[in-house]
C-alpha cells in the first residue's frame, strides 16, 4: 500500500498566523517603538536532520548554514528567538543545540515531558502544556469511563513513548490493565503496519489510546479502514484530536465517537480576513504559497510560472491563475472556527515580543541584572532575554493569562472533544468537557457524558474490559499468567458475602447472621428447634399424650378389676409399678419438644434414663418373680425363700439407683447445656442441647440396654413355663421390641442432626414405651374386657400345662 502525504493546510495556517501576529505587532505603536520585527521560515519536514540544519541556518544569520558562527551578532537583523518545532522528536535536538548558546526556543506543539529538564534544556519554553498533564488527564478519562482493558499506540519517538509511559503508569495505578503497548514507525513500514492492525483486530480491548501525530497515524488508519475494523473506542491525544486529515468523510464510520484532549480553543480577531487575503500575486516571496494554491484549488502552475511545483504529465489539468478566490474554499486553512494550535503560535510570538518590550522599557537602576542595570535592545545577550521570558506574565486577546512555570510550561488547560457526525455527513468536533491540570485534586476533569455521541449508535458508555465485572456475591480470582484485569468470578463460600462489584475478597457474616440468596447482604439467622407448632413436634406430642392416656386407661382397668384372676395372677403391685413407669416414659418425651433451655437440657436425658431404667427394672423384677414363682412350686425348692414383695422391690431399687448415680455424676462433671449450632443448616441457628459428656450419654443408654438384655434373657429362659400364669412370652416380645427400637436408634441418631436428631430420640422413647404397653398389658386387657369367661381361677387352672 502506498501512502501519499499531501500539503498540510493546517500547518500552513500556523505559518500565516505567525506572520499575522508579527504584522499586528509592527502596526501597534505600544510595542517596540522604532523597531520592526521580521521573520525567517524554515520547513523541517518533521525530520531531525533538516531541523538541525534550519537551526544552524537561523543562528548563522545567512543563507549558508555555518555551525558556531553568527553573521551579524545581535543586530536588528538577527534572530531573537525561534518559534518551533511542532514535533517533540525534532525539538529535542534543536534545543540541545540552542541551549549551548542559551538561545530561546518557544514551541507551540512539542509537548513531551522530557523537555521539562531545565538542566538539559535551559532555554526551552512552550505555549502548549506538557504531555505529563495530558497523559494524566487521558488516564483519568479512561478511568472515569470505567475502561479497564486499554490498548496503547504511540509514535516511535520521545513524544509518543514518554506520553504512553505516563498513561500506562496512571492506568495501572488506578487498577486498569494494558492490553497491548505498541509503537507506530515514523517511516512507513507495510509489514509493521499490518502487524499492528492485526493485533488491534484480535485484541478484546475496545478502548485504544492513540498518542501520535495524524501524519504517522494515517497508514494505520488506512489499513484499519481497509479491513473494516469497527466497534473500537479511539482516545485521541491533542496531536490529532482535531485533525482535518483524519476527520474526512472517508473515515467517518471508523472514527466517529472518538474522544480526546485538545489544546484550549481561542478566537484571534482579524485572522480570518488576513488568511483570505493571501495570494501568490501579492506574496511572491512566500515559497509555500504556490504549492498551497495547487493543493487548494486542484490546479497546476505552468513551468514558466514556477520551478518549485512538481511536473505533471496531465495536460488536462487546469492552470492556476492566482486570482482564484479563497472565500470559495472550505478546508483546514480557511476554517478558523476551531483554532487551537494556531493560538499557541500566536501566543508564542507575543511572548517573545512582550519579553523584548520589557527589555526596552527597563529603567536604569531598576533593571533585573547586576546593580539594577538594564540591557540594550540592540546589544543584548540571549541569556538576558531568557530572564524576561522566564518572568513573563501578560494577558492575550482572549483575556487569558500567559506565563511559564519553572519548567517552561504554560497552563495545563485542555478541551475534551468528541467526534460527532453532523447532519450534512461531516465530522464535527464537539466540546464535551475540559481538563485543568492545575485544579485541586479530584476536580481536574469535568465531562458532560450526556453530550457525547458514541460510535455505532451506542447510547450508553461502551465497555472495554478483559473480564466482565464480578457482580455482588462473587469475588475476583486472578488467572495464572494474565494481567490483574483478567480474572474469574467465583461465588463466595458458604457464610460469606460480597456487597460490592469486583470484590477481591468475600466478607464473612457475623456468627448470628447469614447471607441472603444473592450473597450480597447478611441477615439475622432464623432459629430452629423441635417446636410444638411444626408438624413433627405436634405429631410427637400428640403420640406422647395418646400413649400416656392409653397407659392411664390400662392402669384404670387393672385397678378396677384388681380382684380378678388375671390381675392377681400377674402380680398386680408390680403391674401397677410398670404402668406408672410407662406413664412417666410417655411424659418425659415432652421434655424434648419445645425451645431448649438450661433446665430442660439438664433434665431431659437424666429423667429419660432414670425413668426408663425404673420401668425396665420393674419388667426385670416381674420376669424374675414369674420364673421364681413357677420354679418354687417344685418340692424342696430353695427358691421359696425369695418369694414375696421384697425381691422385686430390691431389684427395682438397685437397678434404678445405679442409673441415678450415673446421671448424678453426669450432671456434676459435664452437664448438658444449650447450644446454638450454626453448622447444621445454612442460614439457620439450630438451638439444641449439647449432651456435655458423650461418654455419660452413651453410658446411660448402654445401662438401659443392659437391663433390657437381662430382662430378655430371663424371659426367654422362662418361655416354656406353664401358660396359665406365664408372662415370660409377653415380656420376651416386649424386650425384643425394646431392643430392636434402640438398636435402630443408634445409627439413625448418629446420621441425623438438629431437630431431627431430637425427633429420632423422642420416637424411640415413645416406640419402646408403646412396645412395653402393647406386648405386656394389651393381651390381659383383652381377656379382662372382651373375654371375661377366661378371667377366672378355674379357667386359668384348667389351661395350665405341665413342664417338659
Amino acid at each position: 500500500m502506498k501512502i501519499i502525504y499531501s500539503f498540510s493546510f493546517r500547518a500552513y495556517r500556523w505559518v500565516q498566523s505567525m506572520v499575522f501576529a508579527i504584522e499586528e505587532i509592527n502596526q501597534n505603536p505600544t510595542f517596540l517603538p522604532n523597531l520592526t520585527l521580521g521573520f525567517r521560515i524554515y520547513d523541517t519536514c518533521l525530520t531531525v536532520a533538516k531541523s538541525l540544519h534550519g537551526t544552524v541556518w537561523m543562528l548563522a544569520g545567512q543563507d549558508v548554514a555555518v555551525p558556531n558562527y553568527s553573521c551579524h551578532g545581535h543586530t536588528p537583523s538577527s534572530s531573537a528567538a525561534i518559534i518551533g518545532d511542532s514535533s517533540s522528536g525534532c525539538t529535542i535536538p534543536m534545543i540541545q543545540l540552542l541551549g549551548l548558546y542559551l538561545h530561546p526556543l518557544i514551541s507551540y506543539f512539542a509537548s513531551t515531558p522530557l523537555l521539562n529538564d531545565r538542566h538539559l534544556y535551559p532555554s526551552f519554553y512552550r505555549t502548549i502544556p506538557s504531555d505529563e498533564f495530558q497523559a494524566q488527564g487521558l488516564a483519568q478519562m479512561v478511568n472515569y469511563f470505567g475502561w479497564t482493558w486499554v490498548g496503547l499506540l504511540a509514535q516511535d519517538d520521545e513524544y509518543g513513548k514518554e506520553g504512553t509511559r505516563i498513561i500506562k503508569a496512571e492506568i495501572i495505578k488506578a487498577g486498569g490493565c494494558i492490553a497491548f503497548d505498541e509503537t507506530v514507525p515514523l517511516l512507513y513500514s507495510e509489514k509493521k503496519t499490518k502487524l499492528l492492525v492485526d493485533m488491534i483486530e484480535k485484541s478484546s480491548s475496545r478502548a485504544i489510546v492513540f498518542f501520535c501525530f495524524d501524519s504517522h497515524m494515517l497508514p494505520v488508519i488506512e489499513e484499519i479502514f481497509r479491513k473494516n475494523i469497527t466497534q473500537k473506542i479511539w482516545i485521541a491525544s491533542e496531536s490529532w484530536s482535531s485533525s482535518s486529515i483524519l476527520s474526512q468523510q472517508k473515515y467517518m464510520q471508523l472514527l466517529s465517537g472518538t474522544i480526546g484532549f485538545a489544546v484550549r480553543r481561542c478566537h484571534i480577531p482579524g485572522l480570518g480576513k488576513f488568511l483570505l487575503r493571501n495570494s501568490p500575486l501579492m506574496y511572491r516571496e512566500d515559497i509555500f504559497v504556490k504549492i498551497f494554491w495547487e493543493e487548494a484549488f486542484g490546479c497546476v502552475w505552468s513551468r514558466s510560472d514556477t520551478s518549485q511545483t512538481t511536473d505533471t504529465s496531465d495536460t488536462t489539468a487546469k492552470l492556476c491563475t492566482g486570482r482564484e478566490r479563497l472565500e470559495t474554499l472550505i478546508n483546514a486553512y480557511t476554517d478558523i472556527s476551531d483554532l487551537r494550535i494556531t493560538c499557541n503560535v500566536y501566543n508564542a510570538v507575543y511572548a517573545v515580543v512582550y519579553a523584548l518590550n520589557e527589555m526596552c522599557v527597563c529603567n536604569p537602576g531598576e533593571g533585573p541584572f547586576y546593580n539594577g542595570t538594564c540591557t540594550n535592545i540592540h546589544g543584548y545577550k540571549s541569556w538576558q532575554l531568557l530572564h524576561y521570558i522566564e518572568h513573563l506574565y501578560f494577558t492575550n486577546s482572549e483575556g487569558e493569562k500567559v506565563c511559564f512555570d519553572h519548567n517552561g510550561n504554560s497552563q495545563a488547560l485542555y478541551d475534551i472533544l468528541n467526534w460527532q457526525v453532523s447532519p450534512d455527513g461531516t465530522i464535527r468536533f464537539v466540546q464535551v468537557g475540559r481538563f485543568n491540570g492545575n485544579a485541586p485534586q479530584g476536580q481536574e476533569l469535568i465531562i458532560n457524558v450526556s453530550a457525547i455521541a458514541w460510535a455505532a449508535g451506542h447510547t450508553q458508555v461502551p465497555h472495554s474490559f478483559c473480564t466482565e465485572s464480578c457482580r455482588t456475591g462473587y469475588r475476583k480470582a486472578s488467572q495464572r499468567g494474565q494481567p490483574l484485569c483478567c480474572f474469574d468470578c467465583l461465588p463466595c463460600s458458604q457464610g460469606e458475602i460480597a456487597n460490592q462489584t469486583d470484590s477481591v475478597n468475600c466478607i464473612r457474616c457475623p456468627d448470628d447472621q447469614w447471607p441472603n440468596v444473592r450473597q450480597d447482604r447478611c441477615f439475622t439467622r432464623t432459629t430452629e428447634f423441635l417446636s410444638y407448632e411444626e408438624p413433627l413436634g405436634t405429631a410427637l406430642a400428640v403420640i406422647s399424650v395418646i400413649c400416656f392416656s392409653l397407659t392411664v386407661v390400662v392402669l384404670g382397668v387393672f385397678v378396677k378389676y384388681r380382684d380378678t384372676a388375671v390381675v392377681k395372677a400377674n402380680n398386680r403391685e408390680l403391674s401397677y409399678t410398670v404402668l406408672f413407669a410407662v406413664m412417666l416414659c410417655s411424659l418425659c418425651s415432652l421434655l424434648f419438644i419445645g425451645q431448649p433451655t438450661t433446665v430442660t437440657c439438664r433434665l431431659r436425658q437424666p429423667t429419660f434414663g432414670v425413668v426408663f431404667s425404673f420401668s425396665i427394672s420393674c419388667v426385670l423384677a416381674k420376669t424374675i418373680t414369674v420364673v421364681i414363682a413357677f420354679k418354687a412350686t417344685k418340692p424342696n425348692s430353695s427358691l421359696r425363700r425369695w418369694m414375696g414383695p421384697k425381691l422385686p422391690a430390691a431389684i427395682n431399687f438397685a437397678c434404678s439407683c445405679t442409673q441415678l448415680v450415673i446421671c448424678i455424676i453426669w450432671l456434676v462433671t459435664s452437664p448438658p447445656f444449650v447450644e446454638h449450632n450454626m453448622k447444621v443448616q445454612a442460614g439457620k441457628v439450630t438451638i439444641q442441647c449439647n449432651e456435655g459428656s458423650p461418654y455419660a450419654f452413651w453410658g446411660m443408654l448402654g445401662y438401659n440396654g443392659l437391663l433390657a438384655a437381662m430382662s430378655f434373657t430371663v424371659a426367654f429362659l422362662g418361655r416354656k413355663l406353664p401358660d396359665s400364669f406365664n408372662e415370660a412370652k409377653f415380656i420376651t416380645f416386649s424386650m425384643i421390641v425394646f431392643l430392636s427400637v434402640w438398636l435402630s436408634f443408634i445409627p439413625a441418631y448418629l446420621s441425623t442432626s438438629g431437630k431431627y436428631m431430637v425427633g429420632v430420640e423422642v420416637f424411640a422413647i415413645l416406640s419402646s414405651s408403646a412396645g412395653l404397653l402393647a406386648c405386656i398389658f394389651f393381651p390381659k386387657c383383652y381377656i379382662i374386657l372382651l373375654r371375661p369367661e377366661m378371667n377366672s381361677k378355674d379357667y386359668l387352672m384348667g389351661k395350665k400345662t405341665t413342664i417338659d
